[in-house]
């Protein structure tokens, strides 16, 4: 493993965890980890940052502790009564992490039959593989996947890479949402979980990622040079099929518990068979690449502070420790940097101009976000019964860009 200079503003001899300004650094939040290189961030007057107040609209809006449990106990009962007739009473996207291992584990204990959806890119590592292996064995689950032509998702990558965007995982992303409908759909389910918490994943802002369907055949049209023939993309008029009229609906029931990343993780190491792969995305090799190499050195990024400022407001993790394993360096596997090269068809040269290039943004290219704004008030009400992701009104259809 290799470390690569540490990109956030702060050092570990210079940290004082109690500031909201450290002397030469840009301002931090009061309670969280964001800065102000954070993309539309703003501060109140006690200087706590809109993000915090995100969170804390969530807290409101998801409770947990019995009342949280007495919703999800709810929730699976109609879900039961709503598909006695059908095979199976839920989707569940799966890729041997851990948010989406244990998202099947509390399925079943809730007395549901769920249908494992993978969307495989072909990067996927050997333990993660392993991990959906042990586990669907284990809980005795079906799996439904769906496998894209490894070349044709290959040039999709490096179409990303040489658009000079941050947020060049977004195809799998886009991908694996399509595949979880079409998977629904096809076998009659109404219902799709998803295995994500904002208290333990946080509120990733659209200046580091953004994702649309229309965005990925923008990119791939301008930089690619295959067209998009087993890619499963999601186009708006899917989408709104799939959620306004089929009214599949998409819930993310970690918001009602109590989720602690390693109570999770001992869990499942003791009862399925899971490995832990070494460190939060790191169960995909191109996933890996983003976070641990390609975001740091590219853009600047550092997106531990995501995760860690979550923690922070859940109070899963002090501010302080939170603050000190920032001022540590990132640490990165070559191999997997190599692998990239490779595969991809980059020549050290080549790779070195792809990460010295202009940089871009989404804004540069052809997407729903503008259409999203216009039907704000449509996507309001399909948030509030679930047919949408409420974290998606807030940021895809928000001017601000959150």
């Amino acid at each position: 493993m290799t470390t690569i200079p540490d990109t956030s503003p702060l050092t570990a001899s210079d940290v004082d965890p109690q500031a909201d300004v450290v002397p030469g650094t840009l301002r931090r939040c009061a309670r969280c980890l964001y800065d102000e290189g954070t993309p539309s961030i703003r501060f109140d007057e006690a200087g706590v940052c809109n993000y915090c107040k995100i969170h804390d609209d969530l807290d409101q809006q998801y409770p947990t502790g019995d009342e949280g449990e007495a919703r999800l106990q709810k929730i699976a009962s109609d879900i039961r009564r709503g598909s006695r007739r059908r095979k199976y009473d839920v989707v569940v996207g799966v890729s041997g992490g851990c948010d989406s291992s244990y998202m099947l584990l509390r399925t079943k204990q809730l007395g549901l039959r769920p249908l494992a959806v993978h969307f495989d890119n072909t990067w996927n590592s050997a333990i993660a593989t392993q991990n959906i292996r042990n586990v669907l064995k284990i809980l005795d689950v079906d799996l439904y996947t769906y496998v894209v032509d490894n070349e044709e998702y290959d040039d999709i990558y490096r179409s990303f890479l040489a658009a000079g965007v941050p947020d060049i995982d977004t195809p799998t992303d886009i991908a694996l949402a399509a595949v979880l409908y079409r998977a629904a759909e096809e076998h009659g389910i109404k219902y799709i979980f998803e295995g994500h918490s904002f208290r333990t994943e946080g509120i990733a802002p659209i200046g580091w990622i953004y994702m649309d369907g229309k965005y990925v055949e923008s990119v791939q049209k301008a930089y690619g040079s295959r067209p998009l023939k087993t890619y499963p993309n999601l186009w708006l008029s899917s989408f709104l099929k799939w959620s306004a009229l089929r009214r599949i609906r998409r819930i993310r029931p970690l918001y009602y518990i109590d989720y602690n990343k390693e109570a999770a993780k001992e869990l499942m190491t003791r009862e399925l068979d899971w490995t832990w792969y070494g460190g939060h995305h790191l169960e995909n090799r191109f996933t890996q690449f983003l976070h641990s190499y390609f975001l740091p050195n590219r853009f600047g990024v550092d997106f531990r502070v995501q995760g860690h400022s979550a923690l922070v407001r859940s109070g899963q993790l002090e501010r302080e420790e939170g603050l000190r394993q920032l001022a540590e360096p990132h640490v990165f596997d070559p191999d997997v940097v190599t692998l990239l090269k490779k595969r991809l068809g980059f020549s050290d040269v080549e790779f070195e101009q792809l990460m010295t290039q202009p940089v871009r943004s989404y804004r540069d290219f052809k997407t729903y976000k503008p259409l999203f704004e216009r039907m704000r008030p449509f996507f309001w009400v399909l948030a509030k019964f679930d047919l949408v992701p409420w974290s998606f009104y807030v940021r895809y259809t928000s001017k601000s860009n959150i």
